[in-house]
Order: C-alpha cells, then structure tokens, then sequence
C-alpha cells in the first residue's frame, strides 16, 4: 500500500519549487511513490494520479497533496504580492510600488516615467532592458528599511541604488549590485566588488552570499540605521558598512566614486532601480522610514 506520509514528504519537496514564477514544472504523480517533473510551459501541466486498485488508506492523502499544490500554485502566481499585513502596516512599513502602476516612480531629473523600456505586468513592475532609462523614487529616505523581491535575464546586470540626489550631475549612490555573477564578465571584476549585493565597486560581501539560480526570486534588503548600513540576500546578512567611517574612506578612495565629493556619506536621497540594459523585474518593493527612529 501507498504511504501518504511518502505523498506528503514528496510534496513538500516539490513545494520548494513553486516559489518562482520562471520555474514551470509538469508533474506527475504516481502511486509507487516516484514524482517526476519535468519543465514545461505552466505551472502545473497535469497532476494525475496512476494508483493501484489496493490504495486507499482512507487519511486524505490526495486531497492534502492536491490542497498543497494549490496552495503553492497560488503563491508562485504572486497572488498575495504587492500588498502588505496588517502587522506591516502598523509597524510602518509602505508599499513602493503597487503591482499596477508606477505611480511614486520617475526618471532622474524628471517630472515623468520613460515613456519606454518599463512595463507593468503580472505583478512585475519589468525594465525592458531597452534604454528607457534609471527610475528613482518621488520620496527621499536617510534611514530606512528596504526590502523587496527581483529576477534577472541570463547574464543580466541591474542594482538598486540609495542616496541618490539630483544635485550631482549623474545618478551617483551606493548601489547593492544584483547581477547574474555566472554569464556576466563584470561580477568577475574588482576582487569580489561587483558581485550579487556588494556595494558596488566598494565593497566586497562578509560573508557568502547565495543567490539564486537566473530566472528565479531573490528577495534582498537593505537596512540604514543611524550610519550603520546592512546588505542581505535571501534571509542573510552578507555585508555590513558604517556610513563615513575611515574603512569606507579608503575603499571609497580605490573605487571609481574616488573623485565624487561626499560619496560614501549617509544622506538623504532617493532610491533608484537601475536600467543596464538587460531585463530585470522587481515586486514586493516596501519600506520602513526609521528616520528619527
């Protein structure tokens, strides 16, 4: 007889593969216990079960396998993306971007969105990767808690950047690099500067980062309180600065930034998602102003 502990056991593990809306698997299940998937062009091509005439173990096993999988399929859909808890809420937290609009987005040194190379779709709001150009927030934070969900295109190349101000004649800040460190050359330069959540061209991670595998989610966050400044990917901390500190100083002084007067200072600025022509999509974009905090 079929274990339905074995179904449950199979299908917690194929769960895991459900959190990513560029993984698509077909799956079948069958009753000797062996899932196979295979990559396909929906999430779920076909579940079917080719059982035995003596299963039935009378627990539910099926229908929890099938209430799991729905579950997971909802999840990966991004259904519940884009939106915030009540808990969030009352800790603070706002939404950057709405899953339908750029509203609270614009062009550097604009009033306006591109009028090309972004779109929102699916949730997504999608650079293009067309030259439509850098966005940066309409609001300025100095202290914040900032977290939000990406993807990238094989060999793609983008960053979010913070205190960007428009008193400098480019769009100058501290970026945290999200970058396909495989296919793309640039993850290789600068000993370990230009890799997934360094500070671009500053400073290399303190510890190991993980990302994951291209087309699939990374969730990162980046926390600025007082002058200290954290980077993390994925639920880890991989790098932690302080603001003007003379360690920062001297990196500044070996990096590209050398010549820009005051970089490597905590200011207020805007954040910035960045077009480096390739595709790059971004969700769940929400922070915390813990200015005065």
């Amino acid at each position: 007889m079929y274990q339905c502990q074995k179904i449950k056991t199979n299908m917690l593990v194929l769960a895991s593969h459900f959190t990513n809306p560029l993984t698509y698997w077909a799956v079948v299940f069958r009753a000797e216990g062996r899932l196979l998937a295979q990559r396909g062009k929906a999430w779920v091509g076909c579940l079917r079960r080719e059982f035995s005439p003596g299963f039935g173990c009378g627990c539910g096993g099926l229908s929890w396998a099938f209430a799991l999988l729905a579950g997971t399929a909802v999840l990966a859909s991004g259904a519940t993306a884009n939106q915030l808890t009540e808990e969030e809420k009352a800790a603070g937290w706002k939404l950057l971007f709405d899953g339908q609009t750029t509203a609270g987005w614009r062009s550097f040194k604009k009033q306006s969105f591109p009028s090309k190379g972004w779109a929102v779709a699916e949730g997504w709001l999608h650079c293009l990767g067309q030259g439509g150009g850098d966005i940066i927030s309409e609001a300025g934070f100095e202290q914040f808690d900032l977290e939000w969900d990406w993807k990238l295109a094989p060999a793609g190349n983008s960053g979010v950047k913070y205190f960007i101000t428009e008193t400098r004649p480019s769009a100058i800040g501290h970026e945290y690099q999200m970058v396909d460190d495989e296919r793309e050359a640039d993850a290789r330069a600068a000993g370990g500067k230009h890799v997934t959540a360094s500070f671009y061209d500053v400073l290399k991670l303190t510890e190991p980062a993980a990302p994951k595998p291209v087309g699939e989610v990374n969730h990162s966050r980046v926390l600025v309180q007082g002058n200290h400044v954290e980077h993390w990917l994925n639920g880890k901390k991989v790098l932690e600065y302080e603001c003007g500190s003379p360690a920062v100083k001297a990196a500044v002084a070996e990096s590209k930034f050398r010549n820009v007067a005051g970089f490597g200072a905590r200011i207020r600025g805007h954040l910035l998602l960045q077009d480096h022509y390739s595709e790059v999509w971004f969700r769940n974009l929400k922070l915390r102003d813990l200015s005065g905090k």
